[in-house]
């Protein structure tokens, strides 16, 4: 159930997803991760907690919630886009069905720099006063590998790992048996090594 409170759209907490960007004290924060806390006793209240970060400062946000906790949402416009350039500390990005431009700072991209590619697909801009504020990543992206040790013979999928730096300059844990050139599918959320591409 969603209702309209001085013109902020509100939702309970047990609604809120990942991507929503929330009003707090002034501070605009989206979203990056909701896990739900269930109870032991039966009288308990289930806690939805939020993480994020500040738009703005970029600070971590952290707060746990009951289920039928009204939370301010704030209004944000969600485009496709793709990455067009990076022009030394911005990074300009191209919406895909009106070829409208938006920049930001790479700063302001943090964490999710390491997985944007050119042509990179599923990619969404959010937009607030039609301001870029974030990027929504894919679930999964593929990166390859352009730095490890040497892969070697008879490791099997179910083997150690080893660090791999990808073009990106992302480095994540790989099976032994994977080397430099192989393209691997990585999950935007964790960081994880998934599977071969």
């Amino acid at each position: 159930m969603k209702h309209w409170i001085r013109g902020i759209l509100d939702v309970k907490a047990n609604e809120l997803k990942k991507g929503t960007v929330i009003g707090v004290e002034s501070q605009h924060v989206l979203i990056t991760q909701v896990t739900v806390q269930t109870a032991a006793s039966r009288s308990g209240n289930t806690l939805y907690k939020a993480r994020g970060r500040d738009i703005a400062s970029r600070q971590k946000f952290e707060r746990s919630y009951k289920g039928d906790d009204w939370i301010d949402t704030v209004e944000f416009e969600r485009r496709p886009v793709q990455l067009l350039f990076r022009d030394g500390t911005d990074c300009t990005f191209m919406d895909t069905g009106s070829y409208e431009q938006f920049v930001i700072s790479s700063a302001a991209l943090g964490d999710e720099l390491p997985y944007i590619t050119d042509g990179l697909e599923g990619l969404y801009a959010l937009l607030v006063d039609e301001r870029l504020v974030a990027v929504e990543l894919p679930p999964a992206v593929t990166l390859q590998i352009v730095e490890c040790a040497p892969a070697i013979k008879g490791a099997s999928a179910a083997a150690r790992t080893k660090p791999a730096t990808l073009d990106t300059g992302l480095v994540v844990q790989v099976p032994e048996y994977l080397e430099r050139g192989d393209s691997i599918r990585v999950n935007t959320e964790s960081g994880a090594y998934m599977s071969r591409a």
